[in-house]
């Protein structure tokens, strides 16, 4: 089963995890299905059903008043392993408008809707021009309006990565003016013009590299029963989850799970969640975050 899995081509085998998508989270899946997620004809549509049902008989059955495979009870998928996140997540982005209704595998969607994120203005041509320093090793000039200035700057930067906080993206980069790494937020990059050389060495962005490890658990002052809930809610096993972040992302992690101040200034129903291993995070509220 392995080798013949390992035999099919890439396009084959996205197919047939449409189809165990299809099975798995909407009870049934059939020709038409593949053909408007896909764009293959009918006779190919045939193949890749008949194909799977080939390598996996036990896992769906033609239901001729439905005029389609249903989901059999001894349902075992071969390629999909589901993941709660993952369907989710096609809703945020369908919400979010960065993925169309059409291009989810998603095939009737329950009614939802998200929280409303302010759009950040993150310019084409400048991610573009970003990525391209990345993938060159180069250092790039950038006009970046900090906020701790009150007009924009021209600088040097030596971009190695990117990365979201939640909210916004970031360039993480080696500047050459303040011969430091930092973050520089993509939406206050206002113009880029010309590249050069970079002598900056990724491996030595420490905070980049390093990883910490933040242990969380519920707040003591809840009850017991609270506690199990948010246990629950955050996926804790014996009372404390672990998560982990580079150390250049602490800032924002912390900030973001509301870890940021001290635990006693809110109510524990507010809070929720307390950082169980502070000492383990030396440096963990100095000054990081983006330029600016």
């Amino acid at each position: 089963m392995e080798t013949e899995k390992a035999d099919l081509r890439w396009g084959v085998e996205q197919r047939l995890e449409f189809i165990e998508f299809r099975l798995f989270w909407e009870g049934h899946v059939n020709r038409g299905d593949l053909m408007s997620a896909f764009g293959v004809s009918v006779n190919q549509a045939s193949t890749d059903l008949n194909r799977y049902i080939g390598m996996a008989p036990d896992n769906m059955q033609y239901d001729k008043s439905a005029r389609a495979y249903v989901r059999g009870a001894a349902f075992a998928p071969l390629y999909l392993k589901p993941d709660a996140s993952r369907y989710l997540s096609q809703l945020r982005s369908v919400a979010d408008g960065i993925l169309d209704r059409a291009d989810a595998w998603i095939g009737q969607f329950p009614s939802y809707d998200a929280a409303p994120t302010p759009v950040r203005g993150v310019n084409a041509k400048t991610l573009r021009s970003v990525i391209a320093s990345i993938r060159r090793s180069e250092a790039i000039e950038v006009k970046y309006q900090s906020l701790s200035r009150p007009e924009p700057r021209w600088r040097w930067i030596a971009p190695h990565a990117v990365g979201f906080d939640g909210f916004r993206w970031h360039t993480r980069a080696f500047c050459l003016t303040d011969q430091s790494f930092k973050d520089f937020l993509l939406s206050r990059i206002i113009e880029t013009r010309g590249t050069k050389p970079s002598e900056a060495e990724p491996e030595t962005d420490a905070d980049w590299n390093e990883h910490v490890t933040l242990e969380i658990g519920p707040h003591p002052e809840l009850s017991d029963t609270q506690q199990k809930v948010i246990a629950l809610d955050y996926g804790m096993r014996s009372g404390k989850a672990k998560i982990p972040v580079r150390k250049a992302l602490l800032y924002y992690a912390l900030k973001r799970l509301g870890l940021d101040t001290d635990p006693a200034a809110r109510r524990p129903q507010d809070q929720q969640i307390v950082l169980l291993n502070p000492q383990a995070l030396p440096g963990a509220f100095r000054t990081l975050g983006a330029e600016g």
